[in-house]
């Protein structure tokens, strides 16, 4: 029986753009190896993408009894959030945008299968 997980992240102030780049990465792979990822990613998004899963690590543990090690990410993404307009003073009395972006991040974890846990051990 495979339990599903979720943790999520709202009002990140990063551009879903830019956190998808960081996003790809990690999707599929097991918790801690995603985290390893992150740590050496140089990206701004991945600071905030980590804090996100370890959030969903402990849910699974907390709430559910899970153990950390069976544990990987079977959905990840990054959605659209509000955006702050904001301008800018141009040339000849004009105004030029300034467009603040934000994002949703959301992660979904799910307990491996024996044979995949087994696997991914070795």
């Amino acid at each position: 029986m495979a339990f599903e997980v979720r943790a999520v992240a709202k009002y990140v102030p990063l551009s879903p753009r830019k956190v998808r780049l960081v996003v790809d990465q990690v999707r599929g792979r097991a918790v801690d190896e995603a985290l390893v990822i992150l740590k050496f990613t140089p990206k701004a998004a991945a600071k905030p993408v980590a804090k996100v899963i370890k959030s969903a690590i402990a849910n699974a543990e907390e709430n559910y009894g899970l153990s950390r090690e069976d544990l990987y990410i079977s959905q990840i993404f990054a959605d659209v959030g509000p955006t702050h307009k904001r301008w800018r003073a141009g040339a000849r009395g004009r105004v030029k945008p300034i467009l603040k972006r934000s994002s949703h991040i959301t992660v979904v974890l799910e307990e491996m299968e024996e044979e995949q846990a087994t696997a991914s051990r070795q």
